[in-house]
């Protein structure tokens, strides 16, 4: 227990910024020189998608129809940007929040389409959307703003890293920066102890924001913080009879750490901290997993080595359930709240088709579900940009 408790503060100190160390190579530091655009989705990526949807090939068609068809492709679209926004528990108040992650998700729609079409009508809405929000937002506000601060966080980057690289007529990219380093970055940096799917979506936006800002330093404190989180939020045998205690809390005994796991006291590899809250929420955790991942592969410091155990047991262990097997009552007693969501496109792709992954549950839920669109907060269009995607 004191060896736990010791290593849990070396982490949470490196997490928060106070310790400066030279992480040995399976920490996998910023790159020297960032690629770019590369969060999330790289340019021989798009190039991939652009490919197969001009051919007309399934299942990119779709997926990409999908998308145009949504109401974030529309050039009609109005930003409707705030100086404040007000995010209570659920998004109740909504001042803004609503308003702030869907004209996020449409920029990066935009974007997508722009790239796809080499239609410049919808780079300059991506822009117009981007530019809209740098000029007027300056903060989050009540108890949900580190999550709004995150989700939103997440997408601005990906936007405004294929407008930036692959249109570059932006005379306002340096404004819009300004924005995610002082409205977004000094709170998705410090991370957050309440929930799994939280801390994972603000190290997901500060690795974003990191890139787009090339800011090494940030980059790396919020990938000590993400790696922390993510080992400790999905089980496996190789962690011992408990899960492994969360980073930057004060949990610390196995009565608490059963509390924290929502009452769950024995474990199975794949078995989430939030499985026995929801899967909503549990998919939440496994995207920002998969997100990052995918993201340290394009900037050349793979993670999916270090995660692949958690990342396949997590989306195996609930696509199984998902896809009709009867929930045993050792887990959560035998009731769950299904609800994965469209987030398993990335990591299977990288899992089964890039490494060679045994995948077949995650695949009948991924092929069944295609394609997966947008929960319209932080994710979108997986299956056109990430759907047996080689790049």
């Amino acid at each position: 227990m004191r060896y736990r408790r010791v290593l849990l503060a070396a982490v949470i100190a490196i997490a928060a910024g106070a310790v400066t160390v030279t992480p040995p190579p399976s920490a996998q530091a910023a790159p020297a020189t960032f690629t770019h655009p590369g969060v999330l989705v790289s340019r021989p990526q798009l190039d991939f998608v652009k490919a197969k949807v001009q051919a007309g090939e399934q299942p990119w068609r779709n997926a990409y129809n999908q998308m145009m068809g949504s109401r974030y492709a529309s050039l009609s679209r109005v930003p409707a940007p705030r100086a404040t926004v007000e995010c209570g528990q659920t998004s109740n108040p909504n001042y803004g929040c609503t308003d702030e992650r869907e004209d996020a998700i449409a920029a990066y729609t935009d974007a997508l389409a722009w790239y796809i079409t080499g239609n410049s009508a919808y780079a300059q809405k991506s822009i117009a959307l981007m530019d809209a929000w740098s000029a007027t937002i300056q903060r989050h506000t009540n108890s949900n703003a580190p999550l709004q601060t995150g989700w939103a966080g997440s997408v601005w980057p990906r936007a405004a890293e294929i407008i930036r690289y692959t249109y570059g007529n932006w005379p306002n990219q340096a404004r819009f920066g300004t924005m995610l380093r002082t409205v977004y970055l000094p709170v998705v940096i410090a991370g957050d102890s309440r929930t799994s799917n939280w801390d994972l979506t603000l190290a997901e936006a500060a690795i974003g924001i990191s890139i787009f800002l090339e800011d090494r330093t940030s980059y790396d404190r919020a990938l000590a913080r993400f790696r922390a989180a993510a080992a400790a939020s999905i089980y496996i045998a190789a962690d011992g009879v408990r899960p492994l205690y969360p980073p930057a809390t004060s949990v610390d005994t196995p009565a608490e750490l059963v509390s924290r796991w929502h009452g769950q006291a024995t474990y199975t590899d794949g078995h989430a901290q939030e499985t026995c809250r929801d899967w909503v929420h549990t998919g939440y955790s496994i995207s920002a997993i998969s997100h990052v991942a995918e993201t340290t592969r394009i900037q050349g410091g793979d993670l999916y080595p270090e995660l692949q155990d958690r990342l396949r047991h997590a989306l195996g262990f609930h696509t199984k359930f998902e896809n009709g097997t009867a929930v045993p009552s050792s887990v959560c007693g035998g009731s769950v709240t299904l609800g994965l969501g469209p987030i398993t496109e990335v990591g299977f792709n990288a899992l089964h088709n890039r490494m060679g992954i045994g995948m077949a549950n995650t695949q009948s839920y991924t092929e069944r579900k295609r394609p997966q669109g947008t929960n319209n907060l932080f994710v979108a269009w997986e299956t056109l940009t990430h759907a047996n995607n080689p790049a």
